[in-house]
């Protein structure tokens, strides 16, 4: 216990993306960047969403509640670190950053499973969507996803906070998160299977959920008369399967591997795919590409336009 007492009262460092300060430098203008294009993006949608009764639909109701999560997920990684001029993290603000972190994570995963159970719902059963999308069951998806998120995070934010931590206080990252968390004097097998189990269920059962219903909407649009819903279906789901991959695929790699298997290096470059890149491409992939949220653009410009005049 000696242990932790000392190191609760001590700050960790950020060894940040490279050892070199030029390249991080470089690097760090290249996410600050990102990060300046997904804020707007972001904020702008949510604003769209609210301001359009057009848009109050389930599927935009449920990216309003993404884009709100990705502005939140991106600040907390960039904003506590880099913006602070310092590479040392207090072990409060690391345990504050930590369960920010995950409880956005979580949350995320399982919001991009109920978005996509949505398009499947639409495209499969278009008749009885009304019924299965009702205002109600978008709520509870989206009550759900920040409830189970918070929740979990507590969870493991607790558990990582009361172990012992000795030796070195360098942290190989950017940001406080669990496989970074290695400093541990303790055998934290035990933990890592919990870690391993709780990968199933907040990585691998969306995933599976979301291909299952990819292949079925698959089928579906093939069956499709109309060779142009069939290309716009196409276009849609594909692109919306791209950024599932993105966001799914580097948590699945960085979360359901062995410790004795990390390495900072990739950990780090993952790590950049679902906090910064994702951010800035949901936007654009959910929404901008969408003659509906087009029109809404247009309009709010145009009415600006007036009012000013």
């Amino acid at each position: 216990m000696s242990h932790g007492n000392h190191t609760s009262n001590s700050d960790f460092i950020l060894v940040g993306l490279f050892s070199s300060s030029q390249a991080s430098l470089a690097f760090f203008s290249c996410l600050f960047i990102t990060y300046v294009m997904t804020l707007p993006e972001n904020a702008l949608m949510i604003l769209l969403i609210r301001g359009d009764s057009g848009l109050h639909t389930p599927m935009y109701f449920l990216l309003s509640h993404l884009s709100f999560m990705d502005i939140l997920h991106t600040s907390n990684t960039l904003i506590t670190d880099f913006l602070s001029g310092s590479r040392t993290i207090s072990f409060v603000g690391c345990g504050f950053q930590l369960f920010w972190s995950l409880g956005l994570l979580g949350g995320e995963c399982l919001l991009l499973a109920a978005m996509f159970y949505d398009h499947y719902a639409a495209i499969c059963h278009p008749l009885r969507y009304p019924v299965l999308m009702k205002d109600a069951v978008s709520r509870l998806m989206a009550a759900g996803a920040w409830l189970v998120g918070t929740l979990n995070s507590i969870v493991h934010t607790v558990n990582i906070m009361h172990l012992s931590f000795c030796h070195s206080r360098a942290i190989d990252h950017f940001f406080c998160e669990i496989p970074a968390l290695t400093l541990s004097c303790l055998d934290t097998s035990n933990y890592e299977r919990i870690t391993y189990i709780n990968g199933i269920i907040f990585l691998l059962t969306p995933f599976f959920i979301i291909a299952l219903s990819y292949i079925k909407i698959l089928h579906t649009v093939f069956q499709m008369k109309s060779s142009q819903a069939q290309k716009t279906s196409l276009s849609t789901c594909s692109f919306h399967m791209v950024v599932v991959t993105m966001y799914y695929g580097p948590c699945i790699f960085t979360y359901r591997k062995p410790r004795s298997h990390h390495t900072a290096g990739k950990d780090k470059f993952l790590a950049i795919f679902y906090t910064f890149v994702t951010a800035m491409l949901n936007p654009i992939i959910y929404s901008f590409r969408n003659k509906d949220v087009l029109a809404s653009v247009q309009n709010m410009l145009q009415r600006n336009f007036l009012y000013k005049q």
